[in-house]
């Protein structure tokens, strides 16, 4: 096995297209070619995680977060950044990061959270737009059926929780074939009209290579005529944050106590308590005060999150509680998400959950 088979899994269940344009995911270190010895799972790539590959005989490294974030422009060992890197190229370990496609995933980061808090009824707290692409095409009449069944296939005309979508308009299309044509209908020098069938059907972008390869695959015609394009509609499957329900009604203080016990936390900073029960909550893991106002909107009695200023707080605006359990804490169990992910499509292989310690912050 070789670094591409794993990577290729994690893509095919997180596409790294979900990730915000900031971002910097997928193979930074390392030969995607490059046989396989094992896998160790981590939040962080730091010098002490590559140390732990080492020990363990790993050769990639699954990080959450991207140990090369901004602009490498030398490698010196100066900073931790450099010194993770040129140990990992010395050691030929491989480095891939999932980050914010991970974080835009339904059933990932965020869905991890809800399920330890036992959270249920979920949706996404901020759908991402610009996901959803529209493809048109037209081909005759009577092999509409089997090419809209290809496209099916490829992953297109999915909307939610229905599969199978599309919507198609009888006309007829007109061409004429050139000299150097190989026409499947018509003859060449003469205007050819067709009863053909508009094939509208929409897919996520992330499919579109498999998308087009299915319709050009299986449409009759020597030229496709086709058009692609991005809507503006939200992506419901796809986005960041999560908001659901708990299984009853918790007051303020009691809810506190079982998010502490849930998520390990030896602290919690919170906006004013209200003296309301706690029951619908939003949780958003890693950097959230983007999505406060989402979470007001959202009817949220509670909105879990990390790394808020001081006058952040003031936006809960005595409408609902903002709790801040910090950066780690709030991804802690990403990891266990990905073992488990891959020990499931790899269950015979070397997989490793990290045992080093990359939180720096402490507590006293």
């Amino acid at each position: 096995m070789i670094v591409k088979n794993i990577t290729d899994v994690l893509e095919e269940w997180v596409p790294l297209s979900y990730a915000e344009d900031f971002d910097n995911v997928g193979l930074l270190v390392g030969d995607a070619g490059m046989k396989l010895t094992g896998v160790l799972v981590t939040l962080d790539t730091l010098e002490n995680v590559v140390d732990e590959a080492i020990a363990k005989n790993c050769n990639l490294i699954v990080s959450f977060h991207p140990i090369i974030f901004g602009g490498l422009k030398k490698l010196t060992g100066s900073t931790y950044v450099e010194r993770s890197v040129i140990k990992a190229i010395k050691n030929n370990i491989a480095i891939y990061s999932m980050h914010t496609a991970l974080d835009n995933a339904k059933d990932g980061v965020n869905a991890k959270i809800c399920e330890i808090l036992c959270i249920r009824n979920t949706k996404i707290l901020i759908p991402q737009k610009a996901t959803i692409k529209k493809l048109t095409t037209y081909v005759p009449r009577e092999e509409s059926e089997k090419l809209k069944e290809a496209l099916f296939s490829a992953g297109a005309g999915n909307i939610g929780n229905y599969s199978n979508c599309s919507f198609s308009v009888v006309g007829t299309g007109s061409f004429m074939a050139g000299e150097d044509a190989n026409p499947t209908k018509g003859i060449i020098g003469r205007t050819h009209f067709e009863k053909e069938a508009q094939i509208n059907i929409t897919f996520p972008a992330s499919n579109e290579g498999k998308v087009l390869k299915a319709l050009f695959k299986n449409h009759p015609y020597e030229e496709v005529a086709y058009e692609i394009q991005t809507l503006d509609n939200t992506n419901q499957n796809i986005g960041m944050g999560m908001i659901g329900e708990l299984e009853r009604g918790m007051e303020e203080t009691d809810f506190l106590e079982y998010l502490k016990d849930k998520m390990d936390l030896s602290c919690i900073r919170h906006s004013r308590l209200l003296g309301k029960k706690i029951r619908k909550v939003a949780v958003l893991g890693g950097s959230g005060a983007f999505a406060i106002n989402a979470a007001r909107a959202s009817n949220a009695d509670v909105f879990i999150t990390s790394d808020l200023k001081y006058h952040q707080f003031y936006l809960a605006e005595d409408q609902f509680v903002i709790a801040d359990i910090g950066h780690y804490e709030s991804e802690q169990f990403t990891k266990n998400l990905l073992v488990d992910f891959l020990t499931e499509k790899f269950p015979n292989f070397a997989l490793s959950l990290s045992e080093s310690i990359t939180n720096p912050i402490k507590y006293f």
